[in-house]
């Protein structure tokens, strides 16, 4: 049976504002500019249904009774039973529209949308394929949940696009077709500005307010710090989320009232990144890639970002960038007074950094993804059976 064109359709359970949303985004634009037919479809409406209209890219919204966020890691088990009956019969209804679009594959963008995915693809007659953005470790879903999460993956897809390696050693792959395609940045230029002295730093952190994202571990670290830079934490609380009143009132406690400051939501963090000195990741989880660092190393910035997980795919350790544990708050406090007491330390990893993100572009992780869908030896893009 001949092989086809590759006809995607990228199905997200969220169109908020998030990390791995504003990755599909990049990547369905990414691959429309290629020439590859690309949708995506949301089951709940969302800031990037808007984001895709303004970029050209067909876009819908499919929805049912599946409320996103009532089903949580940790929920009762009683929502999370009728969550997934509810995201089985909107994997049904989604069926049919995948069906009459002519899509040849179905790319889940998360663990909801991979069952409403498994649903559909199995209603539509095409392979589904899940795009991995969370290590599927008990570290995040818990032991029992992590496993149930790698075993319906294994079962139900036909292969993984992981957004890094160490994501795709979370998984099951056994006998399954795979891919690392880092999450990649769009074009910009990379600016390294003057940095300021001592005295006048400014420290950036960007991310949603949430605790294993660990802007309070940051803040602890410049209540030690020996200088006094003016940080700003860029980022809201998504999902129903509220950490944000926890580190409103760290910040009162550890004194650091004049020189922190919160911005709430921010649709494009790049202004902030720029004008900033330095750039801190300091996930107390383990991150599963980290786009806020390339983005930090795009805008100029000297990066700090924790020593585990995906930020060991981008940053090399006292070259472009300094790698930290930031659990320990020692650690992550001396390396924020090297930086802030070094200006030419912080101009040279971020000059190196220019070849950095060189190599995380959005335009090779489009190439990787249509590859990886039109490689001869894939059953993952044919023509649809008879009948």
């Amino acid at each position: 049976m001949a092989v086809r064109e590759p006809a995607i359709t990228f199905l997200s359970h969220t169109a908020a504002a998030s990390g791995a949303e504003l990755a599909t985004v990049r990547l369905a634009t990414a691959l429309r500019s290629m020439g590859v037919t690309s949708t995506v479809l949301f089951t709940q409406d969302g800031p990037m249904v808007a984001e895709l209209s303004r970029r050209g890219v067909p876009v819908r919204v499919v929805s049912g009774q599946f409320d996103s966020t009532k089903v949580t890691i940790g929920g009762a088990r009683i929502a999370i039973l009728s969550g997934a009956w509810q995201m089985v019969r909107l994997g049904w209804d989604i069926g049919e529209v995948i069906r009459t679009s002519g899509s040849t594959v179905v790319v889940a963008e998360s663990t909801k949308a991979l069952l409403m995915g498994a649903v559909a693809a199995r209603r539509a007659r095409v392979p589904v394929i899940w795009h991995v953005h969370d290590r599927v470790s008990s570290e995040f879903f818990g032991t029992a949940m992590a496993s149930i999460l790698r075993f319906l993956g294994w079962s139900v897809s036909s292969g993984y696009i992981a957004n890094s390696n160490s994501t795709l050693q979370s998984l099951m792959t056994y006998r399954k077709r795979s891919v690392v395609a880092y999450p990649g940045v769009e074009a910009v230029d990379v600016a390294v500005h003057v940095q300021r002295p001592p005295d006048q730093v400014r420290i950036v952190m960007v991310g949603r307010l949430e605790r294993w994202k660990g802007q309070d571990l940051l803040l602890r670290a410049l209540a030690r710090s020996a200088f006094k830079p003016q940080a700003t934490f860029v980022g809201g609380a998504h999902f129903g989320e509220d950490f944000g009143g926890e580190l409103a009132e760290l910040v009162t406690e550890l004194g650091l009232t004049d020189s922190v400051t919160f911005t709430g939501h921010v649709s494009d963090p790049s202004t902030y990144l720029a004008d900033a000195d330095i750039a801190v990741h300091c996930s107390r989880t383990t991150e599963p890639f980290g786009q806020v660092i390339v983005e930090a190393m795009a805008a100029g910035c000297a990066v700090i970002a924790a020593n585990a997980g995906g930020p060991l795919e981008i940053v090399t350790d006292a070259v472009d960038g300094l790698l930290v544990d930031p659990t320990d708050i020692e650690a992550l406090t001396q390396a924020l007074d090297n930086l802030i007491g070094d200006p030419v330390l912080r101009w040279e990893l971020a000059e190196r950094a220019r070849s950095t993100v060189a190599r995380f572009t959005v335009e090779e992780t489009a190439a990787t993804v249509d590859g990886f869908l039109r490689a001869p030896s894939s059953n993952l893009v044919r023509g649809r059976p008879n009948g």
